[in-house]
């Protein structure tokens, strides 16, 4: 018998370097990696979560390389997303200005009316006081999030910080949208999802795509 209710499919993107691949491993491995090789088109990882109702969620997420020369092929796997986590470095402005960007391609490729969950990251990197690192503020964020109809959490790979929060909040809110007719999901209930495939995407690149669950 499933341990689980339903399936979500969400994907982590945003510029290389952002800290995406650590937001996964610390989701389903509980580490934190401090020095993580750049992501070969996607990584793969699931975990469940229970939702506010008692539900699990089956949540399958997909790391998308940050660089644009795979950008072609990774969206593939926006596909059938009813959830995204797009997130930015808030030590790095060059990962913030990318954003609009990123959005731009979630609401193209996603499934309408996707959850999208802006995410900033290495927020342990700004807690120095006086050596604060930080170039994008909360409220910066905050209010961009807000115009774009966006949910903003700040979180910390290597802490910890929000990541499980970050899942969950964007899981719930999946869960509400298509119990409410706002979102229709083209995964099903209790099994059933078609995601592209790791082997083909490997094939298409010429290189090794990795996967953990």
């Amino acid at each position: 018998m499933a341990t689980w209710d339903y399936i979500q499919k969400h994907v982590i993107v945003g510029n290389a370097g952002c800290g995406k691949s650590s937001l996964l491993v610390r989701l389903t491995d509980h580490t934190f990696l401090a020095q993580t090789d750049p992501t070969i088109g996607v990584e793969f990882g699931s975990k469940l979560i229970t939702l506010p109702n008692g539900k699990v969620v089956k949540t399958h997420a997909w790391d998308t390389a940050g660089q644009e020369s795979f950008r072609s092929i990774t969206r593939s796997y926006y596909r059938g997303a009813e959830g995204a986590l797009l997130c930015f470095d808030v030590t790095h402005r060059s990962s913030w200005t990318a954003i609009p960007t990123w959005l731009e391609d979630l609401r193209q490729y996603c499934e309408e009316n996707a959850v999208i969950t802006l995410c900033g990251n290495k927020v342990d990197l700004c807690e120095d006081g006086d050596n604060d690192k930080r170039q994008v503020s909360k409220e910066e964020a905050e209010e961009y999030a807000e115009r774009e109809g966006l949910q903003y959490i700040e979180t910390s790979a290597k802490s910890g910080l929000n990541v499980e929060d970050a899942f969950a909040a964007t899981a719930t809110l999946i869960h509400e949208r298509i119990e409410s007719n706002k979102l229709k999901s083209s995964n099903t209930r209790k099994g059933g999802v078609s995601f592209p495939s790791v082997n083909n995407l490997a094939q298409q690149t010429g290189d090794k795509v990795s996967g953990c669950c």
